[in-house]
């Protein structure tokens, strides 16, 4: 990033994976780097990104464009992610800065330990989503004033934290470093979790209450219709941390259960009253962080 135009990035910036989030990113680079090239899997996927232009090249195998990026941005599910950093060195012979978007860390960052030294890794994960994914789906406000985590490790450069702080910036989004531990200990209970509870809620409702579901049922469930096969990548390399949150939640439903059951409304009064006083004051943090 040149000193005379902090805003610009004079590299060439591949992202693997033009999905939701990496044609979100592809969309919100836009016009802010020396060329984006763009590289899917899927050949209409990547017909669509040529169509609308989204990035400046774009290809169906990576050994097309991947040794031309001076920065690689890994946008696919976890599992994916992990595979393409085994086939990284093989594909590029450069020092590129290597990225991740991925909803967890502990085994990407475990996985980036093994990359040769000439690559320069660094993880990342932005807080931001849709019930929906695909390129057809990406938006370029995605990011705006959302947290985006990084992971650095004890090889990251300060050039590629530089770059993170650039890349978070130009989209709008809010840095946030943090451990990998502590990263996967806290999405567990603020996405993973939900996500669980919200399909559960979704299962065991009965389709006959369909006419009487409103607009409390839609916000709870909302997350329900997340793919399966995404979420199944984030259950897999956060077993232990969302097998805690579960844990948690099962004590305290059997806790609310429990005074249900025995008739002690006032002490269940109570405690519902403390869970929406926590709400609010996450909700104050939130906000807070929003705009710091």
């Amino acid at each position: 990033m040149p000193d005379d135009d902090p805003g610009f990035f004079t590299g060439r910036l591949a992202i693997l994976g033009l999905g939701l989030i990496g044609g979100s990113l592809a969309m919100a680079l836009q016009g802010k780097c020396a060329a984006l090239l763009g590289i899917d899997p899927d050949p209409q996927t990547v017909e669509l990104a040529r169509q609308q232009h989204i990035v400046d090249l774009a290809a169906v195998d990576p050994a097309d464009l991947l040794p031309q990026a001076d920065v690689i941005v890994l946008a696919a599910p976890v599992n994916a992610i992990i595979d393409l950093l085994h086939e990284l060195p093989r594909l590029h012979h450069g020092s590129p800065i290597v990225i991740d978007l991925g909803s967890t860390k502990a085994k990407i960052m475990q996985t980036m330990q093994l990359l040769p030294e000439r690559f320069d890794p660094l993880g990342g994960h932005p807080m931001c989503g849709k019930e929906v994914s695909g390129l057809a789906n990406a938006d370029a406000r995605l990011f705006q004033g959302a947290p985006f985590a990084f992971t650095a490790s004890p090889r990251t450069t300060p050039h590629a934290r530089r770059f993170a702080e650039w890349l978070a910036a130009s989209i709008g989004a809010r840095p946030l470093w943090i451990d990998a531990a502590t990263h996967d200990r806290w999405v567990s209970a603020t996405s993973h979790l939900p996500y669980l509870a919200a399909n559960a809620l979704a299962y065991i409702t009965p389709m006959e209450t369909a006419p009487l579901a409103g607009p409390g049922f839609r916000s709870t469930t909302r997350l329900a219709v997340s793919p399966p096969d995404l979420m199944m990548d984030v259950l897999m390399t956060n077993q232990a941390a969302v097998l805690d949150s579960l844990r948690s939640f099962r004590e305290h439903l059997e806790w609310i259960e429990r005074l249900l059951a025995q008739g002690e409304f006032d002490a269940l009064e109570n405690l519902l009253g403390e869970g929406a006083r926590r709400k609010q004051i996450l909700s104050q943090s939130i906000q807070q962080g929003k705009v710091s």
